[in-house]
């Protein structure tokens, strides 16, 4: 047999070299394999350094975001967490699922709400095909780690909603404690009755929860390195109680009150956070993996009203205004994202589902993320196409300002319409992010347009809608 001569080999060599060129593209990065979701809870839009803090000590997701696109006008799908979660997983709006209120909630009063509550589900459906299972179908490992609150067993835990691992989720939406053995007891409120829980079972004395969620989710990324996966790390920080490394804690009390933006526990607990994510951060540059990774960066909700000052947004955590709502968001898609990139466009929990499809390069699921919406093109330095996003909350909860109320922001407009009254707010935020000035006996057809609008949307969404409470006798 002949050999095959120089000149065959060297075509041979510059065919392949030709094609895995446009495979991955010349000095870029190789496809996105992987996803790390990373979900902090309760944490303010104001509190991170890259998003205007002086007072928060956030190195790590300030690296994160100089490497990415921040997102200025992103939007929680809900003022309080589980429908955020439900929302994140399914890209559908709470109102659709008829998950709208935190689990299991209770805080409605017969006689005290002129209201009825709109009814919601205590649980995530079965039924809803949500992020974890679309890409374990697609032979992903799946990994969760951290706070669920959407569902308890036997049947709706991570594992039962297409995590293949499960560390730390359950039903209940705070820890027991920080510390171990991370146990403690919850009031319903509807009963008083105590409801003791213990996040994690094992542990060492002196373990810290955001700590051992940290190592959890390295663990989880070292274990499953050789092929895609998809993890979720979703700490239960900075939610409360306020708990905290005292060391670290101290630094932030020596700051002058005057220049606190927030408790100094709540600080400690923020910068507890930032490690985590830098630790997550280094063990995928380590094992190579962070410029095929996707990480996505957000919270479920705006800062809570006792723990940081969301200024200059109105509010806070369990309100529809803009600190109950506005939060952090950053993407970092390597290889095809400018580094830096700021992005003003408004975007909602809905978009991460469909999102992580379009980078990962699967087909879209619109029958499932049906209110999501892509953020492939604003990733790439381009627009999408204008659209209108909204929220409904038929509830009561006990957070300062809070009110059950509908919302529709449509460009530059925000409408807000309190169900007890009927009455509608407009605020302009391109020129009024602190919804300080009320339009809307200024623009009676713009509030006219607008609320036809969001009630056309609750018709399609199929909303709940509040009732009077014939058991009302006043406060």
């Amino acid at each position: 047999m002949k050999r095959p001569r120089r000149k065959t080999l060297l075509s041979l060599l510059i065919l392949l070299l030709g094609g895995i060129g446009q495979q991955v593209g010349w000095g870029q990065s190789p496809p996105i394999r992987n996803v790390v979701l990373i979900l902090i809870d309760d944490l303010g839009w104001a509190d991170l350094g890259c998003q205007g803090s002086s007072y928060y000590q956030t190195p790590e997701i300030d690296r994160l975001a100089a490497t990415g696109a921040r997102f200025t006008d992103a939007y929680a799908a809900c003022n309080v967490c589980s429908p955020t979660r439900a929302a994140i997983l399914t890209g559908k709006y709470p109102a659709r699922l008829q998950l709208t209120q935190w689990l299991p909630a209770g805080r409605w009063s017969a006689t005290k709400h002129r209201l009825r509550e709109g009814r919601f589900l205590r649980e995530l459906p079965l039924e809803e095909v949500t992020l974890a299972e679309a890409l374990r179908e697609e032979g992903y490992a799946t990994g969760f780690v951290g706070k669920w609150h959407l569902g308890g067993a036997p049947f709706y835990l991570p594992e039962h909603q297409g995590f293949d691992v499960n560390v730390a989720g359950e039903d209940h939406g705070a820890p027991g404690h920080y510390f171990y053995p991370y146990t403690g007891s919850w009031s319903i409120p509807t009963t008083g009755r105590k409801v003791v829980k213990q996040t994690l079972k094992d542990g060492r004395p002196g373990e810290y929860l955001i700590d051992r969620l940290s190592q959890e989710a390295t663990r989880f990324i070292r274990q499953h390195s050789e092929r895609p996966f998809f993890l979720m790390l979703s700490h239960y920080a900075v939610h409360t109680p306020l708990q905290a490394k005292k060391s670290m804690q101290r630094r932030y009390e020596q700051v002058i009150e005057a220049e606190q933006q927030g408790r100094p526990a709540y600080a400690a607990m923020v910068e507890s956070v930032d490690q985590s994510v830098g630790n997550v951060m280094a063990t995928l540059r380590e094992l190579g993996l962070d410029r095929e990774t996707l990480v996505i960066f957000t919270s479920d909700n705006g800062g809570f009203a006792r723990a940081t000052n969301n200024a200059p947004l109105r509010a806070n955590k369990g309100t529809n205004f803009e600190g109950g709502i506005r939060v952090p968001m950053i993407i970092r898609w390597p290889g095809v994202t400018d580094q830096g990139l700021v992005v003003n466009t408004p975007v909602i929990s809905n978009d991460v589902y469909p999102t992580v499809l379009e980078v990962l390069g699967y087909p879209l699921r619109p029958h499932q993320h049906q209110d999501g919406l892509s953020l492939g093109a604003l990733l790439k330095g381009g627009g999408i196409a204008d659209r209108n996003l909204f929220w409904h909350y038929p509830h009561y909860n006990r957070h300062p300002h809070a009110a059950p109320t509908g919302v529709i922001r449509s460009g530059k407009w925000k409408l807000i319409r309190f169900f007890e009254t009927g009455r509608d707010a407009l605020y302009d935020l391109e020129a009024d992010i602190g919804e300080a000035d009320d339009l809307a006996a200024k623009r009676p057809q713009v509030v006219n347009d607008l609320a036809r609008k969001l009630e056309a949307w609750q018709v399609q969404v199929r909303a709940d809608l509040m009732q009077a409470n014939p058991q009302y006798v006043g406060p």
